[in-house]
């Protein structure tokens, strides 16, 4: 299995920009399809994006597109989340998500096996 830490999360202002990284250890990385959501409180967790496992595909969730950009460096077994023109609804625990065999639903908690534990991002208004 792989074990998946976030970092990178703090306090930015409304229109400011944060990068988010996840650093994988465990099993090979490049077998993992990764994913990032998030969860506000009192909320369910949503999907934001998600990157194959050569990283020549990626997904974004509406809300994000344009403004978010999922990268993976298989070398160093990262993940990467350049969040920017960020906006007081960003803010929530932006979890890094991992799964082997899952195809197809990657935009779904379920579909993801392994979770970080997450990081909080603060967008002030």
């Amino acid at each position: 299995q792989v074990q998946l830490v976030e970092s990178g999360g703090g306090l930015v202002q409304a229109g400011g920009s944060l990068r988010l990284s996840c650093t994988a250890s465990g099993h090979t990385f490049s077998n993992y399809r990764m994913g990032w959501f998030r969860q506000a409180p009192g909320k369910e967790r949503e999907f934001v994006v998600t990157i194959s496992r050569s990283g020549d595909s990626t997904y974004y969730a509406d809300s994000v597109k344009g403004r978010f950009t999922i990268s993976r460096d298989n070398a160093k077994n990262t993940v990467h989340l350049q969040m920017n023109s960020l906006k007081s609804v960003d803010t929530a625990v932006y979890y890094c998500a991992a799964v082997t065999d899952v195809e197809v639903a990657f935009t779904t908690v379920l579909a993801y096996r392994y979770w970080g534990q997450g990081t909080q991002v603060t967008v002030s208004s």
